[in-house]
C-alpha cells in the first residue's frame, strides 16, 4: 500500500467510526470512490473532522499542523465541500463544517460529476453486505415515510411531523430544489422514471439548503415554490420521505423504479423492520370493485388485485404508509390508519445522528443482524433475496 493509499484507508476507517458508518470491502472499492471525491491532502484534512458540525476554529486546531493558516484551511474546506465531500451549515453567521455518510450525503452530492466509472464503484461497494448491515443497523432510519395530503382524513389527527404542508410551513429558510440523484443514475443507465419526466423533484431546508446553495448542488427557491414542487410530486405519484426529524432538512420524492431506499425494501425478507412510518393502508371490502389503480400507484408492490373485480388486498408486511393509493381509490374504498403506537422522530438532524451514534453497533450485534436476515429469509420464504 502506497502513501496515498494509507491515507485515503485512515479516512475510510474514520468515516467508518462515525454515526452511519463507512465499512471496508475486500473489492476497495470504497477507496476508489474516496479517490473520486477527495485528493490524497483533502482526505487527510477530511479525516480530522466529525459529524457533528464544528466552527473553523476548532478545526484548524486540529489540523494546524497539515495547513499553513486559516485562510488556507477555509479555502480548501469550500473546495472539498464543493466537491461533495463534507457538509457545510451557516450557524449564527457563521460557517460550520462535518463529515458526510456516502448515503444520505456524499453520493447524493456527487450528482453535477458524475462518472460511469464512480457509479459502477458505487455500485460495487453498496451492494455488498458490509455497506447493507452498517445502513441497516442505525438503529433509527436516515429517512421516513409520510402520507400524501390527499389520503388524510379529519380523524387521523396527524402531527405536523408527519404533514408535508406543516414541515414546509414551519422550516427554516432557504429552500433548495435539486435534481434527483436516483433518477439521474437510471437515465446514465440508459433508463427512464417510470413516474415522472420532471428532474428537479428533491427539496432540501435549512441547513442542508444551506450546503446545497453553497456547494451548486441546488438553486433557492421561495417556501412557496417548495410548496408547489411538493404538490406536483404527490399529483404524479411519487413517495414522500423526509429526513427523519420534526423539522425536515430534506424531503426526497420518490418512486419504486428510481430510487435507492425504496429499492432497498425490496431487497429485504421484512422491510419495515428497518422503516419508519406511522401510518399502513386498508381496504373496505364493501366498496372496492377491484379495479386495480391503487395496485398500479403503488410502489413498494403492497397492493395487489389478484383477480378481474376482486377487492384489492394490502399485504401489511410490505406497505409503508405513503398513501398514494388512497389518493387515487375512485371510490374511496382505501383509506389509511394510524399505527396502535405513533413514533415521534428526533427534532433536528443533529439530534438524529447523535441517536445513531449513541446506539451505534459493535462487530457482534452486525453479525446478528446478518443472521436475523438470513433467518428472516429463510421464515417468509423470500429464498430468492439470498443471493
Amino acid at each position: 500500500m502506497d502513501k496515498d493509499d494509507r491515507i485515503y484507508s485512515k479516512l475510510q476507517q474514520h468515516l467508518n467510526q462515525q454515526a452511519v458508518g463507512f465499512p471496508w470491502t475486500f473489492s476497495r472499492a470504497e477507496i476508489k470512490i474516496l479517490k473520486f471525491i477527495f485528493t490524497p491532502y483533502e482526505a487527510e484534512i477530511a479525516s480530522y473532522l466529525s459529524y457533528k458540525p464544528e466552527p473553523l476554529e476548532i478545526v484548524f486546531e486540529k489540523v494546524k499542523h497539515l495547513v499553513r493558516s486559516r485562510e488556507e484551511l477555509a479555502s480548501m474546506l469550500d473546495r472539498i465541500h464543493i466537491n461533495g465531500g463534507i457538509g457545510i451549515k451557516v450557524k449564527n453567521g457563521e460557517k460550520v463544517y462535518l463529515n458526510l455518510p456516502l448515503v444520505v450525503g456524499m453520493y447524493e452530492k456527487q450528482i453535477a460529476r458524475l462518472s460511469q466509472e464512480f457509479l459502477d464503484d458505487f455500485d460495487k461497494y453498496t451492494s455488498g453486505s458490509g455497506f447493507g448491515i452498517a445502513f441497516l443497523s442505525t438503529g433509527l432510519p436516515q429517512m421516513r415515510t409520510i402520507p400524501v395530503a390527499r389520503s388524510i382524513l379529519p380523524q387521523h389527527r396527524v402531527s405536523t411531523f408527519d404533514e408535508v404542508t406543516a414541515l414546509l410551513q414551519q422550516a427554516d429558510a432557504p429552500f433548495a430544489a435539486h435534481e434527483c440523484m436516483c433518477r439521474k443514475k437510471k437515465v446514465m443507465e440508459g433508463k427512464s422514471c417510470k413516474v415522472t419526466k420532471r428532474k428537479e423533484t428533491c427539496l432540501a431546508l435549512g441547513g442542508s439548503a444551506q450546503s446545497c446553495i453553497l456547494g451548486g448542488t441546488g438553486k433557492e427557491i421561495s417556501r412557496e415554490e417548495a410548496i408547489s414542487i411538493i404538490e406536483l410530486n404527490q399529483k404524479e405519484g411519487l413517495v414522500l420521505q423526509p429526513s427523519n426529524t420534526q423539522k425536515a432538512e430534506w424531503i426526497c420524492s420518490c418512486c419504486g423504479c428510481c430510487c435507492g431506499v425504496l429499492s432497498m425494501h425490496s431487497k429485504l425478507p421484512k422491510p419495515l423492520d428497518f422503516w419508519a412510518s406511522n401510518f399502513q393502508a386498508m381496504v373496505d371490502t364493501n366498496k372496492c370493485e377491484g379495479c386495480g389503480a391503487c395496485a398500479k400507484r403503488c410502489q413498494v408492490g403492497a397492493v395487489k388485485v389478484e383477480a378481474k373485480k376482486q377487492p384489492a388486498v394490502v399485504n401489511l408486511s410490505l406497505c409503508i404508509g405513503c398513501g398514494l393509493c388512497a389518493s387515487i381509490c375512485p371510490k374511496g374504498a382505501i383509506s389509511l390508519f394510524k399505527k396502535p403506537t405513533e413514533v415521534m422522530p428526533p427534532e433536528t438532524v443533529e439530534d438524529l445522528y447523535d441517536i445513531i451514534m449513541a446506539g451505534k453497533k459493535g462487530r457482534l450485534e452486525k453479525l446478528k443482524l446478518g443472521g436475523k436476515l438470513l433467518i428472516d429469509v429463510i421464515r417468509t420464504g423470500r429464498t430468492d433475496l439470498i443471493g
